[in-house]
């Protein structure tokens, strides 16, 4: 089973892009630069914005690393695990 399939976050009408359909838009992906932006290790492949997933409160410091997340569903999956999603990149 997936993360994904195991958050029972699969319903398409959450829409694209991540768990629960918050992915950049278009614009801000084009607009921020690469050194920005980073994946979220739970929804891997799912990119995120560093800043406005820390002004959400989106991340986790583990083992002297910052780790961003894409929705809010994400952090509690971390944090049940870390060690299998801080390294997976």
């Amino acid at each position: 089973m997936t993360a994904h399939e195991d958050l029972n976050l699969t319903d398409a009408s959450a829409g694209a892009g991540s768990c629960c359909g918050h992915a950049p838009s278009a614009a801000a992906l084009a607009q921020t630069p690469a050194e920005e932006m980073a994946e979220c290790q739970v929804m891997a492949g799912t990119p995120v914005v560093k800043a406005d997933a820390e002004a959400a409160g989106l991340y986790r410091d583990y083992e002297g690393q910052r780790y961003w997340f894409c929705c809010a569903a994400c952090g509690p999956r971390f944090d049940a695990e870390p060690e299998r999603y801080a390294y997976a990149a």
